[in-house]
């Protein structure tokens, strides 16, 4: 097992009798910033909402602290990704199953929309949310489940999500807008992991990452090695750092690439895993991937606002 059994059942008998938060608002604990933020958007005054990974936290390697167990056994509802994304956390989701209501929001798309990978086995890509048509999936699943929990609020659920879907759906017009300014020769996305898959797949645009889609692989040297050799020969003129991720397999890149005589800069930082910072826009979805769209278009020679779709991203964002 990965966690602690002992110490989940030490923890959920200590606050068995417990009572769960209050009845006015709906208690739930989410593990991403992204399922955080589709929870705080559909309900709104209704929900008190816990984000386990917050900014710069990566996801495939995050194991539960004592904190969490507490937090998720006392909640009415607990939201995960799934499709792999928590590898760590799978056992404990599974156990948590028989004592609360426990869902993973994107395992229910469907299979015909999902990506493979060659990494896994029997298992896809879960970086949907790089893709807002598929996000929206997502977030019609965390409606649907709020609704189940709590029937009552239905029409206010219901409300919510048809406003930020309508946010969600402009978002991936300006998407497509950006990118369609971007030289074709120049669309290659090559970033610290594999987690773009679906963002190439939605514009076009050919995906690298040094690792595989989750952080826990190993990038080798011959790994390193052939995208240099790429990186020269196609004269790409930037790649991409990302938040959650370490720098240094980029930064080699780099400075392989400069040995054999070809400049290429770091196009800026991207939200892989994890968005910004809490309180920001930058810190909600729709700023996440406003900032990536803009980041990316703009570093590989598209032509978008300095500040983006709604001209909110941090100024030097």
């Amino acid at each position: 097992m990965r966690f602690s059994r002992r110490l989940f059942m030490t923890v959920a008998a200590a606050i068995v009798a417990a009572p769960v938060y209050a009845a006015e608002k709906l208690s739930v604990v989410a593990t991403t910033g992204m399922i955080a933020d589709a929870v705080r958007q559909v309900g709104g005054d209704l929900v008190d909402v816990r984000g386990l990974m917050g900014p710069g936290v990566d996801p495939h390697a995050y194991r539960q602290t004592r904190t969490d167990i507490v937090a998720m056994t006392r909640a009415d509802l607990v939201l995960w990704h799934g499709l792999y994304l928590e590898a760590q956390m799978e056992d404990f989701f599974h156990d948590l199953e028989g004592k609360r209501r426990v869902i993973a929001v994107a395992e229910g798309l469907p299979k015909e929309v999902l990506k493979g990978h060659d990494d896994y086995a029997d298992k896809f890509d879960p970086h949907v949310w790089m893709d807002p048509e598929l996000w929206a999936q997502v977030v019609t699943e965390v409606r649907d489940t709020l609704i189940e929990t709590r029937p009552e609020d239905a029409a206010i659920f219901e409300a919510n999500a048809a406003a930020h879907l309508e946010e969600i759906s402009r978002l991936s017009e300006y998407a497509q807008t950006a990118m369609v300014t971007v030289p074709e020769e120049a669309r290659v996305l090559l970033t610290a992991h594999d987690a773009f898959g679906y963002f190439g797949t939605a514009y076009g645009f050919e995906v690298l990452g040094i690792q595989g889609i989750s952080t826990q692989s190993e990038a080798g040297l011959n790994r390193i090695s052939e995208l240099v050799d790429m990186l020269v020969e196609r004269k790409v003129a930037a790649v991409f750092v990302e938040s959650s991720v370490s720098d240094r397999s980029i930064r080699a890149l780099i400075e392989g690439a400069a040995a054999k005589g070809h400049d290429v800069k770091i196009g800026g930082e991207l939200f892989s895993d994890a968005m910004g910072i809490e309180g920001t826009y930058e810190g909600t979805y729709v700023g996440m991937i406003d900032h990536n769209i803009t980041t990316i278009a703009s570093a590989l020679g598209g032509n978008v606002p300095t500040r983006g779709m709604q001209d909110k991203l941090s100024a030097g964002s």
